[in-house]
């Protein structure tokens, strides 16, 4: 049997299409998120140049001084603000699996105006709406990062539109749960590696995501995205020319009842022989607000119905970031006060 391949969906007929463009391409997005829970998407919208500045300002951040990248480290409650230090985090503990810390640094941030009066920082589910930290360099960092977030925040908008489409619910279904979205743009710098890994040790431990889409444009290099097929077989993904790899998150799962696939995935190390190259990439999590209710969708119920209780996405994704944060399999969401 043929090893499943990524589908390359152009969403430029869903976002300026008549109805019929509309439905294809939902249609096409179903097939890919039952199949494999991955896609690619070019004709997204989001320009080109932004896109470049955004992995610049991600190369410039990364070659300051590490003083420098310290003074805006993440919070001791290991929320997604800030600059993770090199294996700051193993993701392996969200499936309850212990490894070496992850090959990689990082700094994320989230929304830039979700922290003002009524935002209170003695409560676990502050951290989704904690102020950004921003380094004093490089120039223009933070208009950049900013560009990028609303492009992106807008580009997800049209996918959960799609979304609505392909699973045949009102447009506006997903509306209540998106007037504040959570969403975390987060730079990943993987050095080249010069020394061999410890043992189970990778970029990126295997992980499902936490969010709704996670839209991610990596560098073509060696020691990239690998996603678990149905049958257990790794395989390589990179984005088309110009677009991005998606994938469902967990809430998107459940709000399907898993008739959509969070699909594990990892990043691998570079094979043996291989040019010791860095890697940057720039990762955009969807997420909804911090207080939606992530329960089963009417007409996802199957015949045994829901196959999860309700819960509020900050229960869920804070969960699953302390036990990465913290390295510990009992993390949990109290963790983040």
């Amino acid at each position: 049997m043929a090893a499943p391949t990524i589908p390359v969906i152009d969403l430029a007929p869903f976002i300026d299409g008549d109805p019929a463009a509309r439905a294809e391409t939902a249609g096409e997005i179903d097939r890919a998120c039952r199949e494999i829970g991955f896609f690619t998407v070019v004709g997204h919208g989001v320009d080109p140049a932004l896109i470049a500045r955004t992995r610049q300002a991600a190369v410039d951040f990364f070659a300051l001084p590490a003083a420098e990248k310290l003074a805006v480290q993440r919070p001791p409650e290991k929320i997604s603000r800030g600059y993770f230090r090199l294996k700051d985090r193993s993701l392996s503990y969200t499936l309850g699996k212990a490894a070496p810390p992850d090959l990689q640094e990082a700094y994320a941030i989230g929304p830039d105006d979700t922290s003002g009066p009524e935002w209170r920082a003695d409560g676990p589910h502050a951290g989704m709406l904690a102020p950004n930290l921003w380094p004093a360099r490089p120039d223009g960092f933070r208009a950049t990062l900013l560009e990028y977030y609303a492009a992106m925040l807008a580009l997800g908008g049209h996918i959960m539109q799609a979304v609505a489409a392909a699973l045949d619910i009102d447009p506006a279904y997903f509306e209540p749960g998106f007037r504040h979205p959570s969403s975390v743009i987060r730079l990943i710098h993987y050095p080249a590696q010069r020394e061999a890994p410890e043992p189970n040790q990778l970029r990126a431990g295997e992980h499902t995501d936490y969010g709704t889409i996670t839209f991610v444009r990596g560098d073509d290099v060696p020691g990239g995205l690998q996603v678990r097929t149905r049958s257990g077989d790794w395989i390589e993904v990179g984005p088309p020319p110009g677009g991005f790899v998606c994938n469902v998150g967990d809430a998107l799962a459940r709000w399907t009842n898993d008739r959509w696939l969070s699909t594990l995935h990892r990043v691998g190390n570079p094979p043996a022989g291989a040019a010791k190259t860095d890697r940057i990439s720039l990762v955009f999590f969807h997420m909804p607000d911090h207080d939606a209710r992530i329960d089963c969708i009417p007409g996802c119920e199957g015949d045994a119905g829901p196959a999860y209780p309700p819960l509020t996405f900050a229960d869920h994704y804070l969960g699953k970031l302390m036990k990465a944060g913290h390295a510990r399999l009992d993390a949990d969401v109290g963790d983040a006060v």
